[in-house]
């Protein structure tokens, strides 16, 4: 909850993976508020008001994701929904003449998410979901000290560039609508 908050005002793109990594987190205390309490609240040194808060929203959470029948796989329809604008927008951005920083990063990351989607077979995501399973793919690594390689890397890289500017525009977009 506090750093869902904070990443949803600064940084869209990663508020969009930590959504998938509680999902994943739940998924692995089984949906139990007593394991989620004790693995992930608890653990936070925070006053007994914000742990009670933290509590009804990881509550929440598993709430939806269960009338969503989203336990087993899938996503909430929240981080879905964030994923459809994010898609708008980046299709806005590449019609866009004055996008020239945006469709230079795309085009540095096309080559990778066009193999990344070959590899996929039947369940082929559009390119902003690809470039997200991705970087999620490559955190689940990360966590688990497994290797990465070069090449692996060397997309990340390209995909990580093309995020963080769609997320900035995003953010810009969202500050605008708001003033």
């Amino acid at each position: 909850m506090l750093i869902a908050s904070q990443k949803k005002k600064e940084n869209i793109a990663e508020y969009l993976l930590y959504l998938w990594q509680i999902e994943d987190l739940l998924r692995a205390c089984r949906f139990d508020m007593h394991t989620i309490q004790q693995q992930i609240i608890d653990k936070y040194d925070q006053s007994e008001d914000v742990k009670k808060q933290m509590s009804e929203w990881y509550e929440n959470l598993v709430n939806m994701m269960q009338n969503e029948q989203v336990t087993q796989q899938g996503h909430l329809s929240i981080s879905q929904n964030i994923l459809t604008n994010l898609t708008d927008l980046h299709l806005r951005l590449l019609k866009s003449p004055q996008e020239t920083l945006y469709i230079s990063a795309y085009y540095s990351a096309l080559p990778f998410i066009v193999e990344l989607r070959s590899k996929a077979g039947e369940n082929v995501k559009g390119e902003i979901e690809t470039c997200f399973s991705a970087m999620y793919g490559v955190l689940l690594l990360k966590l688990q000290q497994k290797k990465i390689s070069d090449e692996t890397q060397a997309a990340i890289h390209q995909i990580g560039k093309l995020l963080s500017i769609l997320a900035e525009k995003y953010n810009k977009n969202t500050s605008e609508i708001v003033n």
